[in-house]
């Protein structure tokens, strides 16, 4: 019977102090990594949002500069400097005629 006076043993207390510390740290862990892959899919959104905007951006530009809409994806990386990573995205650049703005899809490589 366990009563004010009566102390636990010394290897007791150790051990479920030191079960409480494992149990902490493995917490602790694990709400790290899921921040870690919350902050990398943010990341990966956000990257492919300025992609997209910057590939609008050139498009709308080279129509108020030339008069037309650029006729290929690589018009726009040579004439305006657009570059991305090739190897995470794919640009589908499908233009339509000179005066109709062309259809580009984004998709992002590898990514389920």
């Amino acid at each position: 019977m366990n009563n004010r006076f009566n102390k636990p043993s010394l290897k007791k207390r150790i051990t479920e102090s030191v079960n409480f510390s494992v149990f902490f740290f493995v917490i602790v862990i694990v709400v790290f990594m899921f921040g870690i892959s919350f902050i990398a899919s943010t990341s990966s959104r956000d990257q492919k949002k300025i992609l997209t905007d910057a590939v609008s951006k050139d498009i709308i530009h080279c129509y108020a500069i030339e008069g037309y809409y650029p006729p290929s994806l690589s018009y726009i990386e040579d004439h305006y400097g657009l570059t991305y990573d090739k190897s995470k995205y794919l640009i589908d650049y499908v233009p339509v005629g000179d005066n109709i703005m062309p259809s580009v899809t984004i998709v992002e490589i590898g990514r389920k």
